[in-house]
C-alpha cells in the first residue's frame, strides 16, 4: 500500500463525489428517469476506476424490466460494482444514510433506507419496491443484512423477498467475489467495526483489487405453488454460496 497513490486517488474520488452530488441537485429534479439511471451507471464506473477496481462480469443479468437482485454483500463498493451492470435502487440500512459525503450521494441516488427494530419498516420498505417495479426499475437486496469477508454467505432475512414474490417479478441471484493480486481476498471486506475512512486507506492505497459479479439463473416463481419467502431466500442462498465457496479464477 503507498501513501503515493492513496493521496492523489482520495483527492480525485473526493471531487468526484462532490460533483456527483451537485448533478443529483441541479439535474435529478428536471431529467427524466432514463437519464438519472444513466446517469448514475456512468458515475457508478467513474469512481471504481478511481478507485483502481476492476469488474468481471460473468453470467447473464436481467437487463430489462422489473427485476430483484439479491446479492451477497462485502463492501460498500458493492453498490457501484452493481451499478456498472445496470443502475440499481438498493435498499440499505438506516446507517449508510448517517455517513458524510457517501450517505448524501447514496440517499439523492434514489436508494431505500429501512430502519431496523421499527415495526412497520419493512411494510414501508415493501410498498417502496413495489413503486420502483411500476417503473420497470431492478432493485438490489442484501438479504444478510450485514456485510461478510466474502468467502462464505450469511443466513438471508426473507421478508424483503415478499414485494418480488408476491408479483411474481425476476428475482435473480447474484454472487460477488473479491480479489487481490489475481487471488480471494478479503482485503476490500468491510466489516464488524472498522471505519469507512480505514477501509478507503487500505483500498486506495493499493493496486490488483478486482471484483468478480455472477449473474445466476433467476428463481422459479410462476406455477401453481410458488415458494414461501423463508424457502425462496433459503434458495437463493444456495445459489450464491455455490459460487462464493467455489470461488471464481481471476483472469
Amino acid at each position: 500500500m503507498s501513501l503515493i497513490r492513496f493521496v492523489p486517488r482520495a483527492i480525485a474520488i473526493s471531487l468526484w463525489v462532490l460533483g456527483g452530488l451537485l448533478t443529483i441537485a441541479t439535474c435529478f429534479w428536471w431529467v427524466g428517469l432514463n437519464t438519472r439511471l444513466w446517469l448514475k451507471q456512468q458515475w457508478s464506473k467513474g469512481l471504481l476506476w478511481l478507485c483502481g477496481v476492476s469488474v468481471r462480469v460473468h453470467g447473464e443479468p436481467e437487463l430489462k424490466g422489473p427485476v430483484l437482485w439479491a446479492v451477497n454483500h462485502v463492501s460498500w463498493l458493492d453498490i457501484f460494482v452493481l451499478n456498472v451492470v445496470r443502475s440499481t435502487t438498493f435498499v440499505a440500512k438506516q446507517e449508510i444514510r448517517r455517513w458524510p459525503l457517501l450517505g448524501w450521494l447514496a440517499a439523492g441516488a434514489d436508494t431505500i433506507f429501512i430502519e431496523r427494530g421499527f415495526r412497520h419498516a419493512v411494510q414501508r420498505v415493501g410498498h417502496a419496491i413495489q413503486k420502483r417495479f411500476a417503473r420497470g426499475q431492478v432493485v438490489g437486496l442484501f438479504p444478510e443484512g450485514t456485510t461478510s469477508e466474502g468467502f462464505d454467505v450469511l443466513s438471508f432475512y426473507g421478508n424483503l423477498f415478499e414485494p418480488g414474490r408476491r408479483i411474481e417479478v425476476t428475482i435473480q441471484p447474484v454472487a460477488l467475489t473479491y480479489f487481490y493480486l489475481g487471488q480471494r481476498s478479503a482485503m476490500p471486506a468491510f466489516v464488524g467495526e472498522e471505519s469507512l475512512i480505514r477501509n478507503l486507506w487500505r483500498i486506495l492505497g493499493a493496486n490488483g483489487v478486482s471484483v468478480g459479479l455472477t449473474f445466476l439463473p433467476p428463481v422459479a416463481l410462476a406455477g401453481q405453488e410458488k415458494p414461501l419467502r423463508a424457502a425462496l431466500a433459503a434458495q437463493t442462498r444456495e445459489a450464491i454460496r455455490a459460487v462464493v465457496t467455489r470461488g471464481l479464477q481471476a483472469n
